[in-house]
């Protein structure tokens, strides 16, 4: 890293300064339930079935909800819809930490807003990068969404060591385990009603400064590039939700019998690398190009993965996750650089609602077949099949896209 990497914070208004903020609240949030998430589930009864169908409802629920307010957010206001966002996620983690009932968790995961992966979901992502495409010229797109990237790999990483060190530490001074998770759910909803204070505060300024174009979905000219890229990245998002990071949890602990602090280290150390390759991708992407980066790193981030569960002790296991993480981002600040400069700029928060939504659709199912996977004892076959799943995707998105520009490309 150099100093000119920099340079984009000097544009940042107070408002792209809050956005950052925002975003690294609600990563840490999301990675402080991940880990925990899977364990308290089964902690109140679950069976992995039952885990598995819970987390596949959850990213329905996000998926649905998600549309409307990205594809209504340059209507009706950016503000609202994030301030609304927030209120879904304190709603899912009171009711998460109050009741047992499977038909009651249900609801709260179809219209509030859990992350069982640690990554970003609900509306949040969309409307925030549609705002920060406002702020910055295109070559300092990336740039800056690396960063954005980055600050998120951070605060999820931070939350995750804090998740599981807390549980340990609850545990160790004669805390039943259930009640040490439910002390961090209950954290979660806290820190939707922080997250709320702070969209409060943001000006005027984030909302679209164009003529909105009234349309279904929010789009006109893009609508075909858009759709077929929601197509491929929802097939990556299905081959990824064989792995949320709650599920990665639950197979090292049923694996090699790991403690939650110890947890808790592991996912930290994986998202800081996370976050670190997601920062080098936007100086390999001035090299050879946002599509390039995206695919050609990602093939052997994904053949890592496909060797994890084949490692024959856990600090292999740990090596290999970690060797992946460190590549495994470097195509998520290239994605969303790359859906913002396709489209028209009052597109963007559509754009970036819909291809979101489409992962989202993609990851749903998933959960599902991978507690079946573990119920049936295949505990490793989750993460073959995402890898090898991934590959294809890459595949496939370097052959459609690979002669579709963004401008700064052009020329």
């Amino acid at each position: 890293m150099n100093f000119s990497e920099l340079a984009f914070t000097r544009a940042l208004t107070a408002d792209g300064w809050l956005l950052f903020s925002t975003r690294a609240l609600r990563l840490f949030a999301y990675g402080f339930l991940s880990v925990i998430l899977a364990l308290y589930l089964a902690q109140i009864g679950l069976r992995e079935t039952e885990i598995g169908l819970l987390l596949t409802f959850t990213l329905i629920g996000d998926a649905a909800i998600s549309l409307w307010i990205t594809t209504s957010a340059d209507r009706i206001g950016r503000r609202k819809m994030l301030l609304l966002g927030a209120a879904l996620m304190i709603f899912a983690g009171i009711i998460f930490a109050l009741t047992q009932n499977i038909a009651l968790l249900i609801v709260a995961a179809i219209i509030g807003v859990i992350s069982p992966s640690g990554g970003e979901i609900g509306p949040f992502l969309s409307i925030e990068q549609a705002a920060l495409a406002q702020i910055l010229p295109d070559d300092q797109r990336t740039r800056v969404f690396a960063w954005y990237n980055l600050v998120g790999s951070f605060a999820t990483a931070t939350g995750a060591l804090c998740s599981g060190a807390l549980a340990q530490t609850l545990q160790a001074n004669g805390i039943a385990p259930l009640d040490s998770y439910r002390a961090i759910v209950l954290g979660y909803a806290m820190f939707g009603g922080a997250l709320a204070l702070m969209f409060a505060r943001l000006s005027s300024s984030v909302e679209t400064t164009r003529q909105i174009v009234t349309t279904k979905i929010g789009l006109h000219r893009s609508r075909g590039t858009v759709l077929k890229l929601s197509a491929l990245f929802a097939l990556d998002a299905f081959a990824g939700g064989f792995v949320v990071q709650s599920w990665l949890a639950y197979w090292f602990q049923i694996r090699f019998a790991i403690e939650p602090g110890i947890l808790g280290a592991i996912f930290f150390g994986a998202n800081i690398l996370a976050g670190i390759s997601a920062l080098s991708a936007a100086r390999i992407a001035a090299r050879v190009g946002l599509i390039n980066t995206m695919v050609w790193t990602h093939i052997p981030s994904n053949i890592l993965l496909i060797l994890v569960p084949l490692m024959p002790n856990a600090p292999l296991a740990i090596l290999v996750l970690l060797a992946r993480f460190s590549i495994s981002q470097m195509d998520v600040p290239t994605r969303q650089s790359y859906t913002m400069a396709v489209v028209a700029p009052d597109e963007r928060s559509a754009a970036s609602g819909i291809t979101t939504i489409a992962r989202s659709i993609g990851a749903a199912v998933s959960p599902s077949l991978a507690g079946l996977l573990f119920s049936a004892t295949l505990i490793s076959a989750p993460m073959i099949f995402s890898g090898a799943l991934k590959i294809v995707y890459d595949l496939a998105l370097w052959r459609s896209f690979r002669q579709h520009k963004p401008p700064e490309e052009k020329g």
